[in-house]
Order: C-alpha cells, then structure tokens, then sequence
C-alpha cells in the first residue's frame, strides 16, 4: 500500500528528522508539511492525505485540538500522534484506534505505527469514536493537573495550577508568578509548561508569555487595535498581547 502523509509540527527540526525517516521507508510518501495547527488543517484539507504525523504539543492551536476538528469534519485519515514528553498522553493511546510517537523518533517503532496505519486502513476504519473517547480522556487528565513544584531560592514549593497568574520566558527560564511567591520552573519550554496546564484557562497569549485568564485585572488598548493584560498579581504585571491570539481575545471577551 502506497500511503500519502501530511506532517504537523512547530520544530523544523523535528518536522524534517521525520520526514526524512519516511522518505527511507519503502510505501509512503511526504506529500505536505505543516509549521502549526491552523496551516496543518488547511494542508490535511487540500491534500487528504491518508495519515497525518501530528505533534501534540504547538503553540496556539494544540494537536488534539487539531484532531477534535477532524473528528468533527469526519475526516478519513488515520492520525498517528508524536509527543515529546507527556506521559499521561502515552497512556491514553494505548488503544488500537490511534497511534502514538515518543520522540526522538526511532525508525522500528515509526515503522510498527506505520503497519498500524496500513491494517487500519484496509479494514476501511476512520476517525471514530474511541478516538473522541481518546481525546476526552485526555482532556480529563489535563484538567485533574493540580500541582507543580515552583523553585524559590533553594527551596521547591508545590503550587495549585489555578494559582498560577502568569509565566513568562526570560532567556532560557521560566518565572512562574503567583500572589504568594515568584519562583522558577524546571519546564524547559512554555510549550511543555502549557501542556501541563488546563487549555481552557492558560492562554499563550504571546511567544514569552502563558497567562492565567481567570486572573486577568485589566485589558488595556494598545496600538493598532492590540492589547496589553494588567495582571492580578502585587505588581500589576502588564503582559502584550500578541497580534495571533488579539482576536481569540476579542472574541472570548467580546471586546
């Protein structure tokens, strides 16, 4: 079976590391690639593809996010997640209706998915709904996350997630910001920082900031029609709103 497939992923690297593993394998071929969620869906929709490689983990619009809306649109391809990192997604894919990528990929693992794919196929088996089981439960977990370890001075202390006001990414660290304290995270990324965090209340408004928007003071205008978030923290921290997400937040405010 000749397979068509679509790559969904931020990291250029990791994105082409994939793709090159595919092009060495015999029976598929890369016929589209995407940088991000949205690009991904446009993509997947112009080229129906028959399995798409999709990061779990992208800023602005997530890979279950992407996967919920071809759930939605009953779309035909197979989905075969990658994930970095998230345990609690490993789990929830041990079923036989998706598939799941650690990275770094290895080419035995990738090509085992790929069997997967090519026998789901055949059996002429789409999207159903053990994968829009797959994605609640993991939605589920995401939201029972309760506590995270903040570093201040040489102490870890454990915060509740809704405490959490902002996190913001100076240099290579991650400050975490609560009414209590202000400490730092042992998350190497605000993209894993995010995937630990309820998707409904943490916004990445901006590519150095995750916001908590149930603690947001005051929206500010700014120029050309952007925004600028005073947060309820001591120091009325003012956060930018990038120009990507000013209408996620016009929208969710009706501003």
């Amino acid at each position: 079976m000749n397979l068509h497939a679509v790559v969904v992923d931020d990291e250029q690297l990791a994105r082409e590391d994939l793709c090159f593993l595919l092009e060495q394998m015999g029976g598929i071929e890369v016929v589209g690639q995407a940088g991000n969620g949205v690009e991904g869906l446009s993509t997947i929709e112009a080229l129906s593809p028959d399995v798409v490689f999709l990061d779990v983990q992208m800023p602005g619009m997530s890979g279950f996010e992407v996967a919920r809306q071809l759930l939605d649109e009953q779309s035909s391809c197979q989905i075969v997640f990658v994930t970095a990192y998230d345990q609690y997604a490993i789990e929830a894919f041990e079923v036989n209706a998706v598939d799941y990528l650690l990275k770094p990929i290895e080419q035995a693992r990738l090509e085992q998915a790929l069997h997967r794919v090519a026998r789901r196929i055949s059996s002429d088996r789409p999207l159903n709904e053990q994968l829009a089981k797959i994605l609640r439960a993991v939605g589920e977990r995401q939201s029972r996350r309760d506590q995270m370890a903040v570093k201040a001075g040489d102490r870890y202390l454990l915060v509740r997630a809704e405490e959490i006001i902002f996190a913001s990414l100076t240099g290579d660290t991650i400050n975490i910001v609560t009414n209590s304290l202000s400490g730092t995270s042992n998350y190497r990324t605000l993209d894993e920082l995010q995937a630990r965090l309820d998707p409904d209340m943490f916004w990445r408004v901006h590519r150095s900031h995750l916001v908590n928007i149930t603690k947001i003071k005051e929206i500010v205008p700014w120029l050309s029609r952007n925004y600028i978030l005073r947060m309820d923290d001591s120091k009325a921290t003012e956060i930018p709103v990038s120009r990507s997400q000013t209408k996620r937040l016009r929208d969710y405010l009706k501003l």
